[in-house]
């Protein structure tokens, strides 16, 4: 994918090898909860695997380097996408940044053949449901992640 300029003071574009260290010291800062493959060897195995599925919203920095100010993992394993790891820097929230995120990846299921995005979100990140329910996404109750640890 390449940069998407929205007129908003940021950029979307598709994470690289590069970035894995800015995103991983970002998602300590931005994102609430951690996961198992939250690590050097998981974001860099998820950036060769599928170099499209890490989305990053970035603004210029004070020097020369770009800050990313928030994410997105837009994953699509063939049959269904998976929306994972949305954060926003705290000092940038409100104003535009998930939902650009958001459409970014829904952009990138539908050239895909997606047809039904679901999103990994922490029951008690309240935030987060505001956000997910203003995108027009919604729980389903009736069904549970269930989870086994491999290795």
């Amino acid at each position: 994918m390449d940069d998407l300029s929205n007129g908003s003071g940021f950029r979307i574009r598709t994470a690289t090898a590069a970035d894995v260290d800015a995103v991983l010291a970002f998602w300590k800062e931005a994102a609430k909860g951690t996961s198992v493959s939250d690590d050097r060897a998981g974001v860099t195995r998820l950036i060769e695997r599928d170099p499209d599925a890490l989305l990053l919203a970035e603004r210029d920095g004070e020097r020369s380097e770009p800050v990313v100010i928030g994410s997105v993992i837009a994953g699509f394993d063939g049959w269904r996408c998976h929306l994972y790891r949305l954060a926003v820097h705290p000092a940038h929230r409100r104003r535009g940044v998930a939902s650009a995120l958001l459409r970014a990846a829904e952009e990138r299921f539908g050239a895909l053949g997606g047809r039904r995005g679901d999103a990994m979100v922490l029951d008690d990140n309240e935030v987060a449901h505001r956000a997910w329910r203003a995108a027009g996404y919604a729980p389903q109750p009736r069904w549970s992640r269930w989870v086994k640890p491999l290795g």
